[in-house]
C-alpha cells in the first residue's frame, strides 16, 4: 500500500489471495506453451473474480493474513484495490476488534456487514531508512494507543521505554486513587515525626520498634540530600525542625536548590497509592528477614 485511504472499508481475510489450482483427474500437466498460457489466463480470471468479490462488498482496502505474488499485487493496484499482505494472526485479530470487522475465511462469505471501518489508513516512513509502518486511525472500537519509540541505539530506546513505563504507572495509580502526597521526602519526614510521637505514648518495649521504624523512614530524605550534594544529617535536621515549628508537612528536601523547601511551590508530588505500596513492601521485606533465625552454608 503506497497511499493514504480515508473512510476506509476494510476486508479482513485469512484466505490466501491466490486462485485455486485447476482440478483434473491426473493432476496438473503442462506439455506445451498453449497449456501454460491457458493456465496463466485461468489464474488471472480467478484472481480478478476474487478482486471483484472484495470490491462488490464495498471494500477499498484488503488486509490478508497470507501473502500474494508480484503479479497479484500488480492486478490489485491495477483494479484500484490496495492490499496489505503477511499480517500476523494476533495483529489481524486486533485490527478486527478495533475496526469492528469480521475475519473472513473465504471470499464467497465476504459481505458489507463484515467489513471493518477506519477514518484514515496510511503508511509512514522514517528518515532515510526503509522501515515503514501502517497506521490505522480513528477506529470505532479502539481504546488503545500505540507509542512508537525510536533512538540512536538500543540503550536509548530501552531507557525511553523505562521512562514511559514509569509515567504510565503513575497515571494508572491516579486513575485507581487520585489522592497525592508531596514528594522530596516530605511525606516520609511527616510520617517519621508522627510515628516518633506515638512511640512516646507507649511504655512497653514496643516503643523501640516504633522508633526504629521512624528512623527507617528518614533514610529516604537522607538519601535525597546526599544525592543532591547536601549535608544529609544537617539538611534532614533542618527540615524536621521546620516541619515541627511551622506545622507544615509539605516541607521536604530542596534537591534542585531553588530556595524553598515547600514541595507544593516546587510542584513535586507523588501518588498516595505508590507511597503506600513502597512502605508496605519495605515493611514486609523486613518482616521476612527478621523471621530468619539461622543461616547455614552448604558445607555445614
Amino acid at each position: 500500500m503506497t497511499k493514504s485511504i480515508r473512510d476506509a472499508k476494510i476486508a479482513i481475510l485469512t484466505c490466501p489471495f491466490e486462485p485455486p489450482k485447476p482440478k483434473t483427474k491426473y493432476g496438473l500437466h503442462i506439455s506445451s506453451v498453449e497449456d501454460y498460457a491457458k493456465l496463466r489466463q485461468y489464474e488471472k480470471d480467478k484472481f480478478l473474480e476474487m478482486v471483484k468479490q472484495v470490491k462488490d462488498a464495498g471494500a477499498n482496502l484488503a488486509i490478508c493474513q497470507w501473502g500474494f505474488d508480484d503479479d497479484a499485487n500488480h492486478l490489485l493496484m491495477a483494479n484500484d484495490l490496495p492490499a496489505v499482505r503477511w499480517v500476523g494472526g494476533p495483529e489481524i485479530e486486533l485490527i478486527a476488534l478495533a475496526t469492528g470487522g469480521r475475519i473472513v475465511p473465504r471470499f464467497s462469505e465476504l459481505t458489507a456487514e463484515k467489513l471493518g471501518s477506519a477514518g484514515v489508513v496510511r503508511e509512514l516512513s522514517f528518515g532515510t531508512t526503509k522501515e515503514r509502518m501502517l497506521v490505522i486511525e480513528d477506529c470505532p472500537n479502539s481504546k488503545a494507543v500505540t507509542i512508537f519509540i525510536r533512538g540512536g541505539n538500543k540503550m536509548i530506546v530501552e531507557e525511553a521505554k523505562r521512562s514511559l513505563h514509569d509515567a504510565l504507572c503513575v497515571i494508572r495509580n491516579l486513575v485507581r486513587d487520585n489522592r497525592i502526597v508531596y514528594g522530596g521526602g516530605a511525606a516520609e519526614i511527616a510520617c517519621a515525626l508522627e510515628v516518633a510521637k506515638e512511640a512516646d505514648k507507649i511504655s512497653t518495649i514496643e516503643q523501640y520498634a516504633m522508633r526504629a521504624f521512624s528512623d527507617a523512614l528518614e533514610s529516604i530524605p537522607l538519601a535525597l540530600a546526599e544525592n543532591s550534594g547536601l549535608s544529609p544529617i544537617q539538611t534532614l535536621a533542618s527540615v524536621k525542625s521546620q516541619q515541627l515549628v511551622q506545622d507544615n508537612p509539605r516541607l521536604g528536601i530542596d534537591c534542585m536548590q531553588r530556595g524553598t523547601n515547600d514541595m507544593k511551590e516546587q510542584h513535586v508530588i507523588e501518588t498516595l497509592l505508590a507511597k503506600k505500596q513502597q512502605i508496605n513492601l519495605a515493611t514486609q521485606l523486613v518482616k521476612m528477614i527478621l523471621k530468619i533465625d539461622d543461616i547455614r552454608s552448604p558445607g555445614e
